[in-house]
């Protein structure tokens, strides 16, 4: 009994760190999974499960073949080819949203989001369009597209393991796609019909425009040759400055805040200013006052690029400071400032700490572009890219070819899936297609921690008999209104989750509890992991609960609301249609 409420406390605690974001999702995790060892909840066997599994390995073979065909630049001419001769928003949504749904069914959707998200902001630049009419049908496209295979998310593949490890057969190739197709077509169809009702004209302007709408927090010291020394902030016309706000002043141990028209500039102060960073950039002109970097050090005048980009969900410089991430050393570059939604940053720069989503302005040096970031930023501008060579070019089309090949040797099971994506991965680098460095840059390494550590949960949770009580009070809850109750039930269980946190986290947490479901009810096995692999990934109602969400969200300039107002009803579509399905088709 002791062991029940420890594994249900710690749980509980576990579901409020990623909720809040304490630390990054394979570190609260992993902690957890630690935990339940040294309590002997769990045997080393079982904690250690997951880094074997045949679910988890093909996660990470399968980021090595999408960053091969990403690298090939394949991807983004045909979708410069899809916007010509495009002018309305339906039109767009029509001729984008089918393709980019159908892709996501082979190739992992974050690098999809990735590549389409900066193309579509400057087609919208061109057009003088919003972006914000258009992210997030591209995100929700590829959420559903994912749907339909078992390597279009790795959600899918998540639970496909762990059916492997209960000792059952797990999803054939296409087995998914009698749910994934009819929601993709319906939601489809809702986001080219309505989403441009729903979603606002927000028009959200490039950095280097003087009216950018998004605030950046930025700090400026100031030296013994500032003009208006020991006068005050309206003497200095720090008051009238064009989009800028001067939020506080850092005098050696002093937080001056907040700052009146009367407050008296001294030297060595830190002015914190939010607002354009446009004009942020340009104080540095004036006499005396000079722009500063994360490092503690003065911004460079000449020979420097600005960059954006927006932090990601699994990447290494979460929940630090950004002068204790050596990022000049890891870069190349130091930030400037940095820009957070909702939330106007009163800290100086170096001592920020980073969160999912931040954007951050960075001055590069000339070696910046010449490495990729894939695991630490989910969207990167401007940075141009260097044009794919033929070779790339023809590398691309024998992945893809490669790829057709595997699909079909495993849908007639003729090769397991690790098997195929062990072999592909095999011939592209023996042909130079990829290097084993570019290999090991294009593995999320977090995503997996997260999945290997969430099998060692599972088995807390049903060797303490927590997934038993849980399933038990669903099943008593929703039995007396019949089997297609209790589907439904799980399914909102998994989706609430989802919501709050990780897709993968969620269908970690509730795959043994619907097992045990499935079990009492006699359900069969495929049908409730059916339901729980489409739940997790159905995260349509906020920005956190899938990757792809985070990462338009800075770009689209939204806000929560507007992710509430156009993805709850694709929950409830997505919802009964999945759950009707499975009940005709399994049940």
């Amino acid at each position: 009994m002791i062991e029940f409420y420890f594994v249900l406390f710690t749980t509980i605690l576990m579901l409020v760190g990623l909720v809040f974001e304490i630390e990054r999702p394979e570190v609260i995790l992993a902690s957890t999974v630690v935990l339940f060892l040294i309590t002997g909840i769990i045997t080393p066997e079982e904690a250690t499960k997951g880094f074997s599994n045949e679910g988890m390995l093909t996660i990470g073979l399968l980021f090595v073949i999408a960053g091969s065909i990403q690298k090939s630049g394949i991807v983004d001419r045909v979708f410069h080819k899809l916007l010509q001769n495009t002018d309305t928003s339906k039109h767009i949504l029509s001729k984008l949203l089918l393709p980019i749904s159908l892709i996501s069914a082979f190739i992992n959707n974050t690098p999809i989001v990735i590549t389409f998200t900066p193309m579509i902001r400057k087609w919208c630049e061109e057009k003088g369009v919003s972006p914000s009419k258009f992210l997030i049908p591209l995100s929700y496209a590829t959420i559903l597209g994912g749907t339909i295979t078992i390597i279009g998310t790795s959600t899918n593949l998540v639970v496909h393991g762990l059916l492997i490890e209960k000792g059952l057969s797990g999803f054939s190739f296409f087995q998914l796609a009698i749910v994934g197709i009819p929601i993709t077509v319906i939601g489809l169809g809702y986001l080219i019909f309505f989403s441009s009702y729903l979603l606002p004209e927000r028009k959200v302007n490039t950095i280097e425009e003087v009216d950018a709408l998004r605030e950046y927090t930025g700090e400026i010291l100031i030296n013994k040759n500032f003009p208006y020394i020991n006068q005050t902030v309206e003497d200095a016309k720090l008051r009238s400055l064009k989009g800028l706000f001067l939020v506080s002043i850092l005098r050696d141990q002093e937080h001056v805040t907040p700052v009146s028209n009367m407050t008296i500039i001294k030297e060595n102060d830190r002015l914190l200013f939010t607002g354009d960073i446009t004009t942020i950039t340009e104080l540095q002109n004036r006499k005396g006052m000079d722009l500063q970097t994360s490092l503690g050090t003065h911004f460079p005048k000449d020979h420097h690029s600005l960059v954006e980009a927006v932090v990601s969900h699994y990447s290494s410089l979460l929940h630090k400071k950004i002068k204790n991430t050596n990022f000049r050393s890891h870069y190349n570059a130091a930030v400037i400032a940095v820009h957070r939604k909702n939330q106007r940053l009163k800290s100086k720069v170096g001592d920020i700490i980073l969160k999912p989503g931040d954007i951050i302005l960075m001055v590069t040096g000339p070696e910046f572009n010449k490495n990729e970031y894939t695991n630490d930023f989910y969207f990167v501008t401007p940075i141009q890219k260097k044009m794919s060579t033929r070779n790339q070019t023809k590398y691309g089309w024998f992945t893809i070819v490669l790829l057709a090949i595997m699909i079909t040797l495993v849908s007639f099971g003729i090769l397991s899936m690790i098997t195929a994506m062990a072999v592909s991965t095999l011939i592209l680098m023996l042909i130079k297609s990829i290097t084993p460095s570019e290999a090991k840059s294009y593995i999320q390494w977090n995503v997996l921690l997260l999945v290997a550590c969430s099998f060692g949960i599972g088995y807390a949770l049903m060797n303490s008999g927590v997934a038993q009580f849980i399933a038990n009070i669903l099943i008593q809850t929703t039995e007396p209104f019949g089997v297609f109750a209790v589907i439904l039930s799980v399914y909102l269980l998994t989706n609430l989750f989802t919501e709050l946190m990780t897709n993968n986290a969620a269908a970690v947490l509730i795959f043994p509890i619907a097992i045990e479901v499935a079990q009492k009810m006699s359900i069969d096995p495929i049908a409730i992991a059916t339901i729980v692999a489409v739940a997790a990934s159905a995260s349509f109602a906020t920005p956190i609960g899938y990757q792809t969400n985070l990462i338009v969200y800075g770009p689209g300039g939204y806000h929560f609301r507007d992710f509430l107002k156009i993805g709850i009803p694709l929950n409830l579509l997505v919802m009964v249609t999945t759950v009707i399905v499975v009940y005709f088709y399994w049940l």
